[in-house]
């Protein structure tokens, strides 16, 4: 019992984490309705709910009210099979700053912080999470050009994130099929 009451004391400090990590910012003149629709997920430092996955994707759409409904979708390479899970997205404070809160598991909500993004066409952008053991790097395309990959990976170096650790996403799987998803946790 002493052990289920300390995994549990743990998943509320770290799932409950909505800060930005010391240091960084949130871009500020954050337009939501360009950023809403699909993102291919370029570049990930490693974490469980992601791990052994391809083709992973994010897909955002307006919900009810100020909420954003968020699709995650990627390949399991170890299981065979597509997996998604949903959740939903909600601002911190003002709507012009790329700072939200995420949730895919009922009251556990994690920090989501946009601290690069490409501003002409929002063709790319750089997520952390409270802490900088959490990095995305997203784009609207499946490949993202060298030169701006490589000066994404020297700003996150830069800002303390290890990217030496950073999972290179591969995208070569056909469009999935939702029957053939399932949810995952």
């Amino acid at each position: 019992m002493r052990f289920l009451s300390a995994v549990l004391s743990v998943l509320l400090v770290v799932m409950g984490c909505t800060q930005i990590p010391e240091g960084l910012e949130p871009v500020k003149g954050f337009d939501v309705e360009r950023y809403l629709g699909k993102w291919y997920e370029i570049a990930r430092l490693d974490h469980s709910f992601e791990r052994n996955m391809s083709n992973v994707t994010a897909e955002y759409s307006r919900g009810s009210g100020e909420e954003i409904q968020v699709l995650n979708r990627g390949f399991d390479i170890q299981e065979g099979q597509w997996r998604e899970i949903r959740g939903v997205a909600c601002f911190i404070g003002e709507k012009n700053i790329g700072s939200l809160e995420v949730s895919f598991f009922g009251p556990f909500w994690g920090g989501y912080h946009i601290i690069v993004l490409e501003r002409e066409n929002y063709g790319y952008a750089m997520v952390t999470g409270p802490s900088r053991s959490y990095l995305w790097i997203l784009s609207r395309e499946k490949t993202l050009d060298e030169p701006v990959l490589a000066d994404l990976i020297s700003r996150a170096r830069a800002w303390g994130f290890d990217t030496d650790r950073l999972i290179f996403v591969e995208h070569d799987m056909p469009a999935m099929n939702v029957s053939d998803a399932r949810m995952h946790g």
